[in-house]
């Protein structure tokens, strides 16, 4: 009887711990989202076209764009299907030079 009482305990101690666990991180910065979201503009970092890619480059045309977030997208790259109105993309050719810019 005693083992039935200790399991029970057991079990209700991890399932009660498992609803203070956190569930693992994110890769966007909890900042941002605190900051809530802005719209990205795309226009304003049409300067980028036909320059190589770099951080440098990554971070003014974010800053010009007005963008959350900012990421460069290589002709093979998989990407995910969700929209985000925050983020701005810089599609690059092969040899990494920009060829497009949009928001999502």
């Amino acid at each position: 009887m005693p083992w039935k009482f200790a399991s029970f305990a057991t079990l209700l101690a991890v399932a009660v711990l498992g609803g203070c666990s956190t569930g693992g991180s994110t890769k966007e910065p909890v900042a941002a989202a605190e900051a809530g979201h802005t719209r990205c503009e795309a226009t304003a970092a049409e300067f980028a076209i036909g320059k190589k890619a770099s951080a440098e480059l990554l971070e003014q045309a974010r800053t010009r764009a007005g963008a959350q977030y900012a990421r460069f997208l290589k002709p093979n790259d998989m990407i995910t299907l969700e929209y985000r109105s925050d983020r701005l993309n810089l599609n690059t050719d092969a040899d990494l030079v920009v060829t497009r810019v949009n928001c999502g």
